[in-house]
């Protein structure tokens, strides 16, 4: 594709810092998406990445029947957007058990399932179902090591399956697992150490079979590990940063091919010396989780961030009299999922031209429920 695929014809409509959407190039990536595991049965992605209802649609055009998200907000918006089976990928604690059951209990022909890693947790979810009349399908969270949420393989994971499997309003479906800290950039190392986590999954899953009971369905890996989750198993998988795709993720893993389907748009609006320039990209703009360089600048060859603030950018560049004040700069983040989350609209680009605006409407903490 050309190397002129960010660039936009007029941007006089524009305010600047935006997000800037280009669906073409998303439309690509789903293909190439499903592509690799064979089929659109295969696929539960991730729409924590986009939070956008329209990207849910192109997925759903494209056969995709199921979707992962993190947040009552984001199912919410799945179901809006015509979802018929949606995983909240998040531990449902305090009032969002009670949010899960009013979400549920409304759409009752889409079939809402979560994850759990905790007795007293899924025994309020079961208590909240009840009083709704559900029964609501769980995943047993498993930790292979990230060491973030799950319960470990072995008798304490099988333990609170069974408890699941006795408690009413609750139904234990199988397992979930998020490979998130395997990000070896050679495909090798990566799939070497996968490898192993397999081994001890399919242990677990064995042993639960054993006893009579059903671990079937297993949803699993983050975007690095997707190709192996899509080759080597029939795993429901589960990437999200393929959608839009960004420069960490690009650099890192150069054996996935997806195509960069989001740009950020910001504007010179002081030259502090003659060879800085400072943008109106701050904080506020751009996901600061990560070190510098947090965005990487198209047509900007050469740049050092010297300052970062809630609503600055300045760069230390020996092309910075190329740019007058009002000039404009594309840009790649680093990190695109919290960088969404930033906007409250995206600017649809179509071939070069402004075609609309998607409204990121699960960027909210809650919509209805």
């Amino acid at each position: 594709m050309s190397n002129d695929w960010h660039i936009v014809n007029s941007l006089d409509e524009i305010p600047s810092p935006a997000l800037l959407i280009y669906p073409d190039r998303i439309e690509e990536n789903i293909n190439r998406m499903i592509a690799m595991t064979g089929s659109a049965e295969r696929l539960r992605p991730h729409v924590k990445t986009h939070k956008l209802a329209e990207i849910v649609k192109l997925q759903l055009q494209s056969g995709i029947k199921k979707f992962k998200c993190a947040t009552i907000a984001e199912a919410e918006m799945l179901a809006q957007a015509g979802a018929k089976d949606i995983l909240i990928a998040n531990q449902l604690v305090g009032p969002n058990a009670e949010r899960i059951a009013k979400l549920a209990s409304w759409y009752r022909d889409i079939r809402f399932s979560t994850i759990s890693d905790d007795a007293e947790a899924v025994g309020n979810l079961a208590r909240v179902a009840q009083v709704h009349d559900l029964k609501i399908p769980i995943l047993l969270d498993i930790d292979v090591g990230m060491g973030r949420t799950g319960i470990k393989p072995g008798p304490a994971a099988i333990t609170l399956y069974k408890l699941i499997n006795q408690l009413p309003g609750v139904d234990p479906i199988g397992l979930h697992i998020y490979d998130g800290h395997l990000h070896d950039s050679n495909p090798e190392d990566r799939f070497a150490k996968w490898q192993n986590i397999m081994e001890e999954l399919k242990a677990l899953q064995n042993d639960i079979n054993s006893i009579g009971l059903s671990a079937k369905t297993i949803v699993g890996g983050g975007t690095p590990t997707f190709p192996f989750h899509a080759k080597h198993t029939t795993h429901e998988c589960s990437p999200g940063t393929t959608l839009l795709w960004d420069f960490g993720y690009a650099e890192n893993f150069t054996d996935l091919e997806f195509l960069q389907a989001a740009t950020l748009l910001t504007r010179v609006i002081s030259k502090p010396s003659n060879n800085r320039i400072t943008l109106d990209l701050g904080h506020k703009g751009v996901a600061a989780e990560n070190p510098h360089p947090r965005i990487k600048f198209l047509r900007l060859n050469e740049a050092e961030a010297i300052l970062h603030s809630e609503e600055h950018l300045t760069l230390k560049t020996n092309q910075a009299e190329e740019y007058q004040v009002g000039d404009f700069l594309y840009g790649i983040p680093r990190h695109i999922c919290p960088t969404v989350a930033l906007y409250d609209r995206a600017h649809v680009i179509r071939k070069g031209k402004i075609v609309g605006q998607w409204q990121i409407t699960a960027r909210a903490r809650k919509l209805t429920y």
